[in-house]
């Protein structure tokens, strides 16, 4: 006996049992569903044998225009209730009246009809676009007046240091027996600098962050950068007042130097730039390390040219009178020089800045993220705090000069 003709057989006897059970018009005992569970089990395990049948012999018969199939699952069922009926429909017939009875169908596959066109989706150009996850930024300028300065670490809050006062009296030669000049040092001055926090919080619904992480990633990212942005402001341009730093540019003691308008305007700039650097040397011992200066004062000085029309800084293509190679961006008098928008057009700061000034910090950036925020948890959003607090100490500030420019400079 074949494996369908066992299958036929195991299938008939079960439903032999449930017909004579219905003949005499009563429930199935114990034993008969027992038995009629076992000639179901019998029947999956034949459906399985045939199926391996059947894999076989489409291998050995790949000319055939067609087998025999008749009491397998046809191919090629459109619907789930086609599929459903041709490969159980004599079990679910077996199985009518009978309480408690399952019948499981093996699982649909959907096939589509070789008689149909492979046609275009409605959604085609979503499905022939590639989606790239990079996002384009805006541009981001590089932050780098911090950079300029020394850095520290605070424990406490605050950090208190002393500036030294000036000095009264000085040595000087005195003739034997002669009296000896009196000298004195002011008292310090005492400055205390307290942390200051730059924060600031973004909102994300549940949503976003399962759905878009690169995009989230990229929020958190921007959030950084502004806050460098917003620490770099404070250093130079802060205020001191309320929860505002103050900037080295606001800063009581810092020297000052203007450029004078002279034959032609914006001739005096760089050499006001020196002399802020002597001004630096005379009143502390101390040499200039940087200037910072706006991109627009940058270019004035850049493009400015001899009388033999040669550019100072070496022409667009190569240096002074052809001297070197051609260089995008010259340090101004050989110091570190530092072209940011940070700075006011109009205004440099020139400084001995390593030696002048100390950024400290607490604990550094923290970012933290928390859905118990007010409504958060019942509106499945999420919130994410960026933050950091900093003091910015100036122990010597003359060495600092604020230069203000020839705003008559030709652009």
């Amino acid at each position: 006996m074949d494996l369908k003709a066992q299958r036929a057989a195991a299938l008939k006897a079960a439903k032999d049992i449930v017909e004579m059970a219905k003949a005499e018009a009563r429930e199935l005992t114990d034993e008969e569903n027992t038995e009629i569970e076992a000639k179901m089990a019998d029947v999956k395990e034949l459906d399985v044998k045939i199926a391996k049948s059947a894999n076989v012999t489409a291998v050995l018969k790949l000319s055939d225009a067609e087998t025999d199939t008749k009491g397998d699952e046809p191919a090629g069922a459109k619907s789930l209730g086609e599929h459903f009926i041709s490969t159980k429909g004599d079990e679910l017939k077996a199985a009518k009246g009978v309480t408690g009875a399952v019948v499981a169908a093996p699982e649909f596959v959907p096939v589509k009809a070789n008689t149909d066109s492979q046609a275009r989706p409605s959604s085609a150009s979503a499905w022939a676009t590639e989606f790239d996850t990079s996002i384009v930024t805006a541009y981001r300028r590089p932050l780098v007046v911090a950079d300029l300065l020394s850095s520290g670490t605070l424990t406490g809050n605050a950090i208190t240091y002393l500036i030294e006062g000036a000095l009264e009296g000085d040595f000087s030669t005195v003739a034997e027996g002669g009296a000896k000049p009196q000298i004195h040092f002011a008292d310090p001055t005492t400055v205390t600098e307290t942390l200051k926090k730059l924060a600031a919080f973004i909102k994300f619904t549940d949503e976003m962050l399962d759905d878009f992480a690169f995009i989230v990633a990229n929020i958190n990212n921007r959030g950084l950068y502004q806050l460098g942005l917003t620490e770099e402001n404070q250093i130079l341009n802060g205020n001191g007042s309320g929860q505002n730093l103050t900037g080295l540019l606001n800063r009581s003691g810092i020297q000052t130097e203007a450029a004078a308008s002279v034959t032609e305007a914006g001739d005096d700039n760089a050499d006001a730039i020196f002399r802020a650097m002597t001004k630096i040397q005379t009143a502390t011992g101390f040499a200039a390390d940087g200037v910072v200066i706006h991109p627009l004062d940058y270019q004035n000085l850049r493009l400015r040219r001899d009388g033999n029309e040669q550019y100072y800084g070496g022409g667009y293509f190569q240096g002074e009178y052809g001297n070197g190679g051609l260089s995008m961006q010259p340090p101004i008098w050989g110091q570190k020089t530092v072209v940011t928008s940070a700075i006011a057009q109009g205004t440099v700061a020139v400084g001995a800045f390593k030696q002048a000034a100390t950024l400290y910090r607490k604990g550094g950036v923290r970012v933290e993220s928390t859905n118990s925020h007010a409504s958060d948890f019942t509106s499945n959003l999420v919130t994410t705090r960026i933050e950091e607090r900093v003091a910015l100490e100036v122990r010597f500030p003359a060495a600092i000069v604020k230069v203000t420019l020839d705003n008559n400079a030709p652009v």
